[in-house]
This record gives C-alpha cells, structure tokens and sequence, in this order.
C-alpha cells in the first residue's frame, strides 16, 4: 500500500503497484477547498480523492503560522485525516456506518500523489448523484425527499455517527426513477473534539449526533431562504450534466 506518511488501522485492499494517471485537474468531477475528485479510471463505480497542487500538504503547512507550522506534514493532508477518522468508525460503529458513508478501499498511487478510493455513489440511470445542497436549489425542499431526510437524520442518530456540522454541500442525494431514495455524507467526518470522547461512548455520541441533524434542519432552511432570495449558489457542491457524466 502507497505510505499516507499517517498511519491508520483500517483494514483496506491493496492497490495497483502502478501509479494510476487520472488525466488533468480540469478531468475531476468535483473540486473541493482542499481536493479533487476523479472517476477512477479501472471502475467507474469508484471515485479517487486527491490533494489539488495547489493545496499540497507541505504547501499548507507552509502557509501556517507559528506555532502550527511545526506539526507533522500529515497533519495538513486532508486524505490522512480521512483514513483515520475511517478507521476509528470501523472500530466503534462497524459496517453498519457504511449505510450512511462510501466505503473506502484503500489507497492508490496517482499522478497526484496518495489518493484515497472510495465507492462512488450514482443514480439509477448511471449519473453521478448531486449533492444535497444541488437539489435543494433545484427542486426545493419537495415531498419526495422528505421520507429519505427523515431516515438518513434517524439512522444518524441512532448509530451516533461523529461530524463536524452536517454541511448541505458534503451529503448526496442518490436517486432511483428520478426519485431521492437515500442521503450519504461524503466529507466532513469525525467528532472534532480534542478529547473524542464519544468515539467511547455510544450514549454521548447520538446526543452529539442528534444536535448535528438539528444543524442540518436549519442548514436546509438557510438553504432554501437564499433560494428564495435569488442569492448566488456558493463555490461548493455544484455538478453541470457533463461533470454528472463521468
């Protein structure tokens, strides 16, 4: 397996020796603050999370001030973090996590430098699904995504998932018929406290977990009030037809 330079005790398969060429920045699906997104070129059901050059680990420590600029490069590589908060949902929820979040199947030698893949969620008729955010702006908050909102904001609880704030731009709505079914969460992951505690207990963790579904609620309704306004969309979680394609 490719070195993160982190370390992580999730249990993922071993990629290609090869290092995979993924094409140029303007080939990714999605461009978030910190990563790109590509279509995994060996499974187009699978997605590829790479550092974008310009905000490259040793360039974002870089950019840090002191006394910051002191940790450990793996402590600016937003792929790292991601394979560590994995792994510590793997421990203390299990597979049924998986119900709510892509699997993660390892990491992957690119272009780009490690890459983590993960599953990528598209809609029935092979699209890549929009984020929760996209639909909003396009069709409301409408009465077929209110069953699916319901039981994603259950289950999250019920299982005590650790986030940060539950942001409209990191949940996809996967679609069947043209119909929302189900709400994943693609970025954002892990209990932000410096002491975790809740990764210990269960109880902890769905207060927590039911205080960021009430987040979400009033995000949507922010959501929905800029919508009304006409106000700009935003920078994140946007797909046009051809990005939805790939």
């Amino acid at each position: 397996m490719p070195a993160l330079g982190c370390e992580t005790e999730l249990r993922v398969s071993e990629p290609d020796a090869a290092t995979l060429v993924l094409g140029d920045e303007d080939a990714a699906f999605s461009r978030g603050g910190n990563r790109l997104c590509f279509v995994d070129p060996r499974d187009a059901n699978r997605c590829i999370k790479v550092a974008r050059p310009d905000r490259s680990p040793a360039i974002k420590r870089s950019e840090a001030g002191f006394p910051k600029n002191l940790k450990p490069l793996s402590s600016f590589d937003d792929n790292c973090e991601e394979a560590r908060v994995y792994a510590r949902i793997d421990r203390s929820i299990g597979p049924a996590a998986f119900e709510l979040v892509p699997r993660l199947h390892g990491t992957v030698a690119t272009q780009y430098g490690p890459g983590l893949c993960f599953d990528l969620l598209r809609d029935d008729d092979g699209r890549i699904a929009v984020t929760l955010k996209q639909y909003l702006w396009q069709r409301g908050l409408d009465a077929a995504l209110s069953a699916p909102l319901a039981e994603f904001g259950a289950r999250w609880q019920a299982l005590g998932m650790p986030s940060r704030r539950l942001l409209t731009h990191n949940i996809l709505v996967q679609c069947a018929g043209g119909e929302p079914r189900r709400l994943w969460v693609i970025d954002g992951l892990g209990w932000p406290d410096l002491l975790p505690l809740a990764y210990a207990s269960r109880a902890l963790a769905r207060r927590k977990a039911a205080r960021r579904v009430a987040d979400l609620d009033s995000a949507i309704a922010e959501q929905l009030a800029k919508r009304g306004d006409r106000a700009q969309f935003g920078y994140h979680g946007w797909l046009d037809e051809a990005q939805r394609q790939r």
